[in-house]
């Protein structure tokens, strides 16, 4: 395989979707960390979106985390997905809903007041109360097998490390399935090398600067 080069940005969720499925892959990348708010010339020729991650295969640019698990799927072993085609399609649905949930996540953090703050709370315990009824007896999603499902809500999960409790919400107490899944996740190599040791700070200064009803709690 081609030297590659994972372009990301250091609190970027996506990013640590395709950082997970690399190292889970045992495949050696380089970490391009850029500023999203000062993107280089040459991001932008390889980034159509402008958006982070992008993987550069060689010279050539794969841009979307999940277009870029799909090629890491294609070209190197173990295999993330099932073997099993509808098995398979459904973790691709999945995987879409921990996308959804982190839109969520934004406009919980964007939420201007207590009330919007409420709201957007309750969102996200009904998003992960229809995520606990998916779940099998763990560690993982799909029982013992790491998946790129997992890959895709170890991000989501991150979050909650610093929102959970914060404001007195909470959204993880009818999930015991899920809380052990989070447990589990928190655990593995892959996750806690997809980000920098400085992103627990890195991501209150974020929160900080949202000038929103969760900043306010940010110490």
């Amino acid at each position: 395989m081609p030297t590659l080069k994972l372009v990301s940005h250091k609190l970027c969720p996506y990013v640590q979707r395709a950082a997970i499925a690399l190292s889970e892959k045992g495949i050696p990348f380089e970490r391009v960390d850029i500023d999203l708010s000062n993107k280089p010339g040459w991001f932008l020729e390889v980034s159509p979106l402008g958006k982070t991650p992008v993987l550069l295969v060689g010279r050539q640019p794969v841009f979307e985390s999940a277009v870029i698990c799909e090629y890491l799927e294609d070209t190197a072993a173990p295999q993330l997905h099932p073997q099993d085609a509808l098995r398979r399609a459904q973790h691709r649905g999945w995987i879409e809903f921990a996308s959804a949930i982190l839109n969520s996540i934004a406009g919980l953090y964007n939420a201007p007041d207590q009330a919007s703050l409420s709201l957007k709370a309750q969102e996200l315990r009904g998003r992960f109360r229809q995520l606990e009824a998916e779940l099998s007896d763990g560690p993982y999603f799909e029982g013992d097998a790491f998946s790129l499902v997992d890959a895709a809500f170890a991000p989501v999960f991150r979050y909650f490390d610093v929102l959970d409790g914060m404001a007195g919400l909470h959204y993880f107490e009818d999930c015991p399935k899920l809380r052990a899944w989070r447990e589990a996740l928190r655990q593995r190599a892959s996750v806690k090398d997809a980000v920098s040791a400085e992103y627990p700070q890195l991501l209150a200064g974020f929160l900080k600067a949202r000038n929103s009803a969760v900043s306010s709690y940010i110490e």
